[in-house]
């Protein structure tokens, strides 16, 4: 059996690297999205989600708070009540920022002293936290404008001091290429399997499979080695080049990343076998693959996240495995986390991926039939 699956492995890899077309989707495109999205992509800011830790009863703070509670840009999640509650808060994403008043900030502005305001920002995602620290400067300064005008101040009378965790000097790069290490993986596993079973029906050797000693099961499972091997360098070449190229901190367990990527291949393998096994012309597998890939990308957080999306959309990307390896990709470079961190999202990947190999087996046995 393994000397039959060998020799369908070996027959997959030269069918890809003998035509051109072929060799050219799997090394020009990732090459080319990871340097477009490498140094040009961007993101945009939706809305603010904050916490509050304000250690100051007087007025002076009330009002600050109040025009942040008064904003349209700002939604506050949470009320802290101690330092232990605002690292929780951050690492699992449920504030972007945490305000901090210290417990004299009234009574610097009444004696004249300049008070200041720390903010504790999450730097993972480096766009959204500068145009967060924007508005909240903007903020900071209309209290100054106010309270400078009441009182006679002739310089700010409050000052932001700000601690950006995980990324400290805000690199819009830290955040985007790792999620780059997520994409063009997905989009070069959902290829490699999605255009197989499809090649085989449209060239006439798919009979020809069908009459050898090879159990179905086998036939299988030979498409789906090429896609493993393929996707798993394909991903691990892009997460070298993240980190010696583009100086992203690698700070987490390699050991988390590649356990991530096992069960992400074996989602993305399943849903491209799925595809596969459905479309009878190459044409169709593309159109497929590309059908299931754009909301992917969409409902992944890459570009927009998950919170600003309607309720319902946020239940779909649950189905979403690009969703969960881009949680541990980011997790892994930027915040040190490792396999034992990460258990939220490696069983939710394999599910997805035990379940779409499943449906692969059931539709590849009907189509057969």
């Amino acid at each position: 059996m393994l000397a039959r699956i060998w020799a369908l492995v070996i027959k997959e890899f030269l069918a890809l690297l003998r035509d051109k077309k072929s060799r050219l989707v799997l090394i020009g495109p990732p090459i080319i999205q990871l340097v477009v999205f490498g140094y040009a992509a961007t993101f945009d800011l939706n809305h603010i989600p904050y916490a509050v830790y304000n250690e100051d009863p007087g007025f002076a703070s009330r009002e600050l708070l109040g025009r942040f509670t008064g904003s349209q840009a700002f939604q506050q999640v949470a009320t802290i009540q101690n330092e232990g509650q605002i690292a929780p808060l951050i690492d699992q994403e449920k504030a972007l920022l945490v305000l901090h008043i210290g417990p004299h900030f009234t009574r610097d502005l009444l004696l004249r002293h300049p008070a200041r305001v720390q903010v504790i920002i999450d730097g993972r995602n480096s766009n959204t936290a500068t145009l967060a620290l924007n508005y909240v400067n903007s903020v900071l300064i209309a209290f100054d404008q106010h309270w400078a005008a009441e009182h006679g101040w002739g310089r700010p009378p409050a000052q932001l001091d700000i601690r950006a965790w995980f990324n400290p000097n805000l690199l819009s790069r830290w955040f985007i290429v790792p999620g780059i290490v997520a994409l063009l993986t997905l989009v070069v596993t959902l290829l490699v399997t999605g255009l197989s079973v499809a090649r085989e029906r449209e060239m006439g050797t798919f009979d020809q499979l069908l009459v050898t000693p090879m159990r179905p099961g086998e036939i299988l499972l030979g498409k789906s080695l090429p896609g493993f091997i393929i996707g798993g360098l394909e991903g691990s070449f892009i997460a070298l080049v993240a980190v010696l190229w583009f100086r992203v901190p690698f700070v987490g367990s390699i050991a988390a990343l590649a356990l991530g990527l096992f069960f992400f291949l074996l989602a993305a393998i399943g849903v491209g076998l799925m595809i596969s096994s459905l479309a009878v012309t190459q044409q169709q597998g593309l159109l497929g693959v590309f059908l299931f890939l754009v909301p992917a990308i969409i409902l992944s957080g890459f570009a927009t996240p998950i919170a600003n999306m309607p309720p319902l959309v946020q239940d779909l990307t649950t189905l979403n495995p690009m969703r969960y390896f881009l949680v541990i990709v980011r997790g892994v470079f930027l915040e040190g986390d490792g396999i034992h961190d990460l258990w939220a999202q490696y069983w939710p990947l394999a599910v997805i991926g035990v379940s779409s190999m499943a449906a692969a087996t059931w539709l590849f046995r009907h189509r057969m039939q």
